[in-house]
């Protein structure tokens, strides 16, 4: 120690400055070293690694913290220096990690307001799935959709930092209303009888939604305590409309959120079973047919022959 006091002193330091690094270096070794030991307990006791990734992440944030914090306080004499300088702190600190800090902010406000709670569909930036976990700095989801048709899971896990809901849109499928409307659309030829098919699909429909209609009304009137939801239809219903190829009825009615597909599925094999035992319903395609108005058209609409 005598040694280093002389080689600072041979180099003109003061002595108060010299004490002060001492501190300094004592105070950034302590850190370090309470930082690193309690790194070596969680590496011991904790076996998931992304668990283990963040404590590390968040003992490097927090040893940064207390060593600027308590520099500061052996360098900086007087409230109004220390106040500037906590001031600077603060502005730096909140430039180097700024989106460490929005994550942990969005987390409150997750926790807090909850927009999204475990076990929820939610839709982040164009990606959709179930929420399996919340932390600190991240969100995870199981993936639903993309190349797998009808919402169903692909088996993949999408880490999302939570800032993520702060900077754009967050869209929840399952608060407030667990339930969605799906649509069916059956395109019949214009020989069929239309009228008929689009009975039979509103039976269909009405067979399968007789009990969640009654549910369904229930949920509005819970969730219309805390949203603006006016439904003053629940009940499956069929539109009507002319295509190229046919007569397109569509078929809409409320389903479960995560029962889309196969809802679609029984309602489709009974209007596959019901149109197969009609022999005046065919179902329409893009086909190519050569139409003769003076023969086949109606008699306000035939073409008169030109002599």
């Amino acid at each position: 120690m005598k040694e280093i006091l002389n080689v600072f002193e041979s180099l003109a330091v003061d002595k108060t400055v010299l004490i002060k690094i001492l501190i300094s270096i004592f105070i950034i070794l302590f850190v370090w070293l309470i930082r690193r030991s309690i790194v070596r307990i969680v590496n011991r006791r904790v076996k998931d690694p992304r668990t283990r990734y963040n404590w590390r992440k968040a003992l490097n944030y927090t040893a940064i913290v207390l060593n600027l914090l308590f520099l500061g306080f052996v360098w900086f004499r007087g409230f109004q220096p220390l106040a500037t300088y906590l001031g600077l702190l603060s502005a730096g600190i909140s430039i180097a990690l700024k989106d460490p800090i929005v994550d942990i902010a969005a987390w409150i406000f997750i926790m807090t307001n909850r927009p999204f709670k475990l076990g929820d569909r939610i839709e982040v930036n164009g990606h959709i799935g179930d929420v399996i976990d919340i932390g600190v700095f991240q969100f995870i989801l199981l993936e639903v959709g993309n190349w797998v048709d009808a919402d169903q899971s692909t088996g993949r896990i999408i880490h999302i930092p939570n800032g993520t809901i702060i900077t754009g849109p967050l869209v929840n499928y399952t608060e407030g209303f667990p339930y969605v409307w799906n649509e069916i659309p059956v395109l019949v030829t214009f020989e069929s009888d239309w009228r008929k098919a689009k009975k039979i699909l509103l039976e269909i429909a009405e067979k399968y939604s007789e009990k969640i209609s009654d549910t369904a009304k229930k949920s509005i009137e819970k969730a219309s305590k805390r949203f603006v939801i006016i439904y003053k239809h629940t009940k499956p219903i069929v539109y009507t409309s002319v295509n190229d190829s046919g007569v397109l009825l569509t078929v809409r009615y409320l389903c479960r959120i995560k029962n889309r597909r196969g809802s679609a599925e029984v309602i489709s094999e009974d209007i596959l079973d019901a149109f197969g035992k009609s022999k005046d319903i065919d179902f329409a395609y893009p086909t190519q047919r050569f139409y003769d108005n003076t023969t086949e058209g109606k008699p306000g609409t035939k073409t008169r022959n030109i002599k």
